[in-house]
């Protein structure tokens, strides 16, 4: 009898299932509009668009073009500098003359020596969130984080330890492989040089650039220039440092 009960106590129960079931409205989920409209906002996240006149081009030596999109938002001060010496010609002709391979390389001093700039005075820090991303470009400066002039930087690797340190105001979008071919050295042997460098908003943009004249014999940095793996535990200072 008791087998019994139980079997039918057990039918009563599956038969009724379904129609408990059937009284219970499953829960929708449902994404609030507001919810919609913030998953799908990244314009925070994304650098504003590329315009030719925040577009920097550099013609190497190699023959290649290195594409920048500059930052004023960021950096609103040295990416007028970059602009206002660019339209002098300053950079047409200088040399690359540090390159650490797996760091960064340097150019924008017309000694070629790192102890060069402009003839216009010296800029603020303008550190921001931009980090030392692969092909991030950078002033450099010597010790003062106020120091920064006309020399800049590309990184080859990425190295977030030199953040917050120096003044990101850009980034390569088109022709990275023209910088990882850069000549290495301190200063190069046979160092790359910047044959042309000219604004997206140039009408000349898309002329050829003029040949360089005939390369003088490289000279040897001084030894005061900072060169090769700095102690982790020391800030970096004056030009950017292999961490």
């Amino acid at each position: 009898m008791k087998l019994a009960a139980a079997i039918i106590l057990t039918t009563a129960l599956v038969l009724s299932a379904p129609a408990d079931a059937k009284n219970k409205k499953a829960k929708k989920v449902r994404i609030q509009a507001a919810d919609q409209v913030a998953a799908t906002n990244l314009q925070g996240f994304l650098p504003p668009a590329l315009t030719p006149a925040n577009t920097w081009d550099l013609d190497l030596s190699d023959g290649g073009r290195v594409v920048i999109q500059l930052r004023p938002d960021k950096a609103p001060k040295m990416v007028d500098r970059i602009r206002t010496l660019t339209g002098q010609g300053f950079y047409n002709g200088l040399d690359l003359h540090r390159v650490i391979d797996g760091f960064m390389a340097q150019g924008g001093d017309p000694k070629g020596t790192g102890e060069g700039g402009s003839s216009l005075p010296d800029l603020p820090a303008e550190f921001n969130d931009l980090p030392h991303v692969r092909g991030a470009v950078a002033a450099a400066r010597a010790d003062s984080p106020n120091s920064a002039n006309s020399q800049f930087y590309i990184m080859f690797m990425p190295n977030m330890k030199l953040d917050n340190h120096y003044t990101v105001f850009g980034r390569v979008v088109s022709g990275m492989p023209y910088v990882d071919a850069i000549q290495r050295g301190e200063p190069p042997a046979n160092p790359t040089r910047i044959v042309r460098a000219i604004m997206g908003d140039d009408p000349n943009v898309n002329t050829p650039p003029p040949p360089l004249p005939p390369v003088a014999p490289a000279v040897q940095a001084p030894a005061t220039l900072p060169s090769g793996a700095m102690d982790q535990s020391t800030p970096p200072q004056g030009t950017p440092q292999q961490q």
